[in-house]
Formats: C-alpha cells, structure tokens, sequence
C-alpha cells in the first residue's frame, strides 16, 4: 500500500474546513433569499428575480402524507383496518433470542443477512 503523504492529509483537512465555511454561507443566502421570495411572490411559490446577468429562480416541491398515528388510530376507529397496512419483517431481537434459545440455527439464517458498510473519512489536526 503507497504511504499517504502529509501533504494531501493536510490538503484534505483544509478543504474540509473550507467547505464548512461554504455550506454555512451558503444556507445563509438561501435563507436571505428564499425570505426576499417570500416576500416578493408569497410563501410556498415558485418565482424568480433576473439581475446583472443572474437568475434566481425558486421551485416548490410539495409532498404530502398521512400522520401515521393519527391516521391509523381513526381508521381503526371507523373499524375500517382493510385500510391499514401491514408491514412484515423480521424481529431482530426475537430471532437473536430464537437462536439463544436453540429454536434456530444461526447458520440457517447467514444467508440472509444484508450487510452495508459506510466509509467515513476524518482528518484532525492534533
């Protein structure tokens, strides 16, 4: 394996540092802006502002869904559950205590394990 050399640890530090510095300037002028859209075109509207050569330009996204608890306690309160769904997975804990218990073998199941790994990168200056 090639040795990393101190210089790109030192280059990757720094430009992690600048890019904190960019995403928080950034969300400021969104803010700045998004709140001059606001008041320009109205809260929730797309719109748009041309100066000097540059275009703002705002779309709005709306999603929408059913407040699970809520929803669920007055469909069943109606006794209409046909219209709750049923989500069917796997109990970790049950299956961790089948296995303890001897119900299962934990080879039976290997097979099915789904493993995801994420790679974080972190640099300090110590």
């Amino acid at each position: 394996m090639e040795k990393i050399h101190v210089d790109k640890l030192e280059r990757f530090y720094n430009l992690l540092e600048m890019k904190k510095e960019i995403d928080l300037e950034l969300g400021e002028l969104k803010k700045e802006f998004n709140q001059l859209l606001d008041e320009s075109v109205g809260e929730n509207r797309a719109g748009e502002f041309v100066e000097a050569g540059y275009q703002l330009k705002r779309q709005i996204r709306k999603t929408e869904k059913y407040d699970e608890e809520r929803t669920v306690q007055l469909l069943e309160d109606l006794q209409m559950e046909d219209l709750i769904e049923t989500v069917r997975r796997p109990d970790k804990t049950k299956i961790h205590a089948a296995i303890e218990l001897g119900l299962i073998r934990g080879e039976q199941l290997e097979d099915m394990i789904v493993r995801q790994y994420s790679r974080v990168l972190q640099v300090k200056q110590v």
